[in-house]
């Protein structure tokens, strides 16, 4: 009598890639849509940075055949296996979660933004990674919830940073990027883009980018003068597995 084929030997079902490219075609008409509502009445385009965290590399390719080849994700472990998947040089990828110090020298190999930096002492490091190399565009990442446990800085100890790290070689300070309280988002956007403001009025530098606003709350930060909302679940549906660090 044959063996009974065990149940872990039997191959996981593929992705229906048509399906995915479909529904991330119907899911991007209708979140341009909305973009274009949003944005009536202000000038300067606002990009949509799609968020490929937990997707498969399928959710990527999709993204490309859309012509999306600026792309985020959260951690530096999870891009890189993507990177891996779909070819090197591929996609142009932005950093959107909290990079660790110990990650800088894969994360300055692979990202060509890192949109979350919230101290000193990651943007020098970054900066001594990228000694000798043209340099990293960077977003300061600002927290204005108070909520325990979130990362980005603190106003204040931004404004304080801002002469050192607006001066370190390697790295080019582009703007700034928040996520919003979420009892008040309105407030959130209306604060990062005073900041931006300021920062640009005391130091005479340029800001172009406020990365802000997500996938609940985009059109209240495109109002606030976003330029940029990254958005996961509007266009890829729900997350798979969490990706990891």
């Amino acid at each position: 009598m044959g063996s009974t084929p065990r149940a872990d030997a039997v191959p996981p079902p593929q992705p229906d890639l048509t399906s995915i490219r479909e529904a991330l075609r119907a899911r991007l008409s209708i979140l341009q849509e909305g973009v274009e509502q949003a944005s009536r009445g202000r000038t300067g385009p606002v990009r949509i940075l799609p968020v490929t965290k937990g997707h498969p590399p399928e959710m990527v390719l999709a993204a490309l055949e859309e012509g999306l080849a600026v792309l985020g994700e959260n951690y530096v472990q999870e891009c890189r296996d993507k990177e891996a998947a779909i070819g090197p040089g591929t996609v142009q990828w932005h950093l959107v979660g909290h990079l660790q110090r110990n990650k800088v020298p894969v994360a300055g190999r692979l990202f060509s933004m890192v949109e979350t930096v919230d101290s000193l002492q990651l943007a020098t490091a970054i900066s001594m990674q990228r000694a000798g190399q043209s340099p990293l565009p960077i977003l300061c990442e600002v927290d204005f919830t108070d909520i325990p446990g979130r990362s980005g800085y603190r106003p204040e100890a931004l404004l304080r940073d801002s002469g050192n790290l607006f001066a370190l070689p390697g790295i080019v300070v582009s703007g700034l990027m928040t996520v919003s309280a979420p009892e008040d988002p309105a407030r959130s956007f209306a604060a990062c883009r005073e900041l931006r403001n300021r920062l640009e009025r005391e130091l005479g530098a340029k800001l172009p980018h406020l990365s802000m606003g997500m996938s609940g709350d985009f059109a209240l930060a495109i109002a606030e003068g976003s330029t940029q909302i990254r958005v996961g679940t509007a266009l890829f549906g729900p997350r798979g597995a969490a990706g990891r660090r």
